[in-house]
């Protein structure tokens, strides 16, 4: 049974954080027009629409776990968290204050710490788990291209 509120909770944190993280850097996205990218760089226009859904699928496994009975429930959402604000803090550093090479350690950091919570994830509820895999895919993708960046233009 779908606990609606819970549900909706998870959504407004993880959606939220996005769209507060897409307002703040708005004003700084030209930057990727107009730095050399490395190759694969997709078109400025996808990473919306990627994050969008990778946002709502993160949103539906916390709510997984969140739900769940189990005793290291809290631990896994702490993993979370901390994944979310590393999320958070990444495109102010890359875009914003256009600081490729800490943007870069800020991404690893990232990946180590979702790699960890779909660890955890698996150990509750294996299809939050699974479903935080593209998120992961994701991350790999976006480390190589800021890495490129940062190669790129220093």
């Amino acid at each position: 049974m779908i606990k609606l509120k819970s549900l909706i909770v998870n959504l407004l944190i993880t959606l939220g954080g996005g769209s507060l993280i897409a307002f703040l850097t708005k004003d700084s996205m030209d930057i990727y027009v107009n730095i050399q990218q490395p190759p694969l760089s997709p078109p400025g226009v996808i990473f919306p629409i990627v994050w969008t859904f990778l946002y709502f699928i993160m949103a539906i496994s916390a709510y997984m776990i969140t739900e769940s009975k189990s005793t290291i429930k809290k631990k896994a959402l702490t993993i979370y968290g901390i994944q979310l604000f590393l999320n958070f803090i990444w495109p102010l550093i890359f875009f914003n204050a256009r600081m490729f090479l800490p943007a870069f350690l800020i991404l690893i950091a990232l990946w180590i710490m979702v790699l960890w919570m779909i660890g955890i994830f698996y150990r509750i509820n294996p299809r939050a788990a699974f479903l935080q895999i593209p998120y992961a895919l994701w991350l790999t993708f976006a480390a190589y291209l800021n890495l490129g960046v940062w190669v790129l233009n220093m």
